[in-house]
């Protein structure tokens, strides 16, 4: 009779399993099919190792939910096999580029072409899986510890990226740009609204107080509050699109689509160049690649010359003396040339100034070593602004939404 029949305990307490039982008991429940579909299954189980050595922290949960969503789509179906992977294994919008990446090493295929399978699953490339899972990438043979290391190798690309010139990114390096672009969420300045509304906190309101103690007969139910509420503050966006800013045109045009999207109702975008134009409706459009399509298109004098003092003038005079830019925070994306004279666009910044609650210039240039604002447009713009930023990278455009936010 052992300890337990005779109803004492035992001082030994019960093993608790390791991480690879978990493991092991998660793929066991997931491979509870015919003999025939386990050996697939177990080269998709082989799938997450690979996607763990190229930086994806697949837990063995991951792992297992995987597996079911595995046997529950068409194995022949490349897109079913890419969508089942990226739902089920990816927790970060980091991790789809190097789940992608790891996709097309082991199916020898690119997910974006949507084609439609072969009767299995197709060989991995033998290079590549062993590019992405050699030692360097894991940090040590079945050692765990190896996990946050091997990530912050596989993130130092993204780092890097965000601090690259924007004119100086290859074309790949420009859809990777696009696609972290939008993933930004920027909060929009505040202002506290003229009307106050009733809140359980803030000033005494007496006409309320009164108004409920004459509907109690004159007994003082409580002690009515209100408080100003607070709104978006407009932002101006005045985007030079001449040659000069060509480079940087389209990213710039993307970050007042993420802007417009945050607030549509609160952020109005122009173009500056030989002429002004208005691309605020275009880039309210939910698609960015269509928002984009239609603003290029709107814009007539993309990639020509500047005058920057004539079209200041021009938004001054139709747009921002009439409502547009008084008490909002203007924002100008330019480098300062400027092919007309520079005492209009002085006098133009002057009366800019005096209308909005805040000016910052964004000058790509000035992100870049050893550089000094002598340029007639800047020199003359710059007594007149709050803030100068430089917008030629992720991580300066970022600076600025933190700015607008303090604004």
């Amino acid at each position: 009779m052992t300890a337990a029949d005779r109803g004492g305990s035992t001082d030994a307490p019960a093993p608790r399993p390791h991480a690879g039982a978990v493991l092991a008991g998660g793929v066991v429940d997931a491979l509870a099919a015919p003999a025939d579909d386990d050996a697939v299954l177990r080269d998709f189980a082989a799938f997450t190792r690979l996607l763990r050595n190229a930086g994806v922290p697949v837990t063995p949960d991951r792992t297992a939910t995987y597996l079911r969503a595995v046997r529950e789509v068409d194995v022949a179906s490349e897109v079913a096999l890419y969508w089942a992977g990226r739902l089920t294994l990816c927790s970060d919008p980091d991790d789809v580029a190097r789940y992608d990446q790891a996709f097309h090493a082991w199916f020898s295929s690119d997910p974006r072409e949507q084609r439609m399978g072969r009767a299995g699953p197709p060989k991995p490339r033998a290079a590549t899986i062993a590019a992405l899972s050699s030692p360097e990438r894991q940090g040590g043979e079945g050692d765990d510890e190896g996990d946050t290391p091997e990530l912050r190798v596989a993130a130092s690309g993204e780092e890097v990226l965000r601090d690259r010139d924007i004119a100086e990114l290859t074309i790949g390096e420009r859809e990777h740009l696009r696609r972290m672009l939008e993933l930004l969420r920027p909060d929009p300045p505040r202002r506290r609204a003229r009307r106050r509304r009733p809140h359980r906190r803030g000033e005494p309101d007496a006409r309320a107080t009164l108004r409920a103690t004459l509907r109690h007969a004159g007994e003082i139910p409580g002690l009515s509050r209100k408080h100003r509420r607070e709104r978006p503050r407009r932002v101006v966006l005045l985007l030079d699109v001449s040659g000069s800013m060509a480079p940087y045109a389209d990213a710039l045009l993307r970050f007042a689509h993420v802007l417009t999207r945050r607030t549509p109702q609160a952020v109005e975008t122009f173009t500056l160049g030989t002429r002004l134009t208005r691309v605020t409706r275009e880039l309210r459009q939910r698609d960015p690649e269509r928002a984009l399509r239609d603003a290029g298109g709107a814009i007539p004098d993309w990639s020509g010359g500047t005058r920057l003092g004539e079209v200041l003038t021009a938004f001054l005079d139709r747009w921002g003396q009439r409502g547009v830019a008084r008490r909002a925070v203007v924002v100008v994306f330019s480098d300062g040339w400027e092919r007309g004279g520079t005492d209009l666009l002085g006098e133009q910044m002057q009366r800019l100034a005096r209308l909005a609650h805040a000016v910052v210039w964004v000058n790509p240039h000035a992100g870049k070593r050893g550089y000094e604002p002598v340029q007639g447009g800047i020199a003359a713009a710059l007594p007149h602004v709050d803030r100068l930023l430089a917008g030629h990278s992720l991580t300066t455009l970022q600076e600025l939404t933190e700015v607008l936010a303090d604004a």
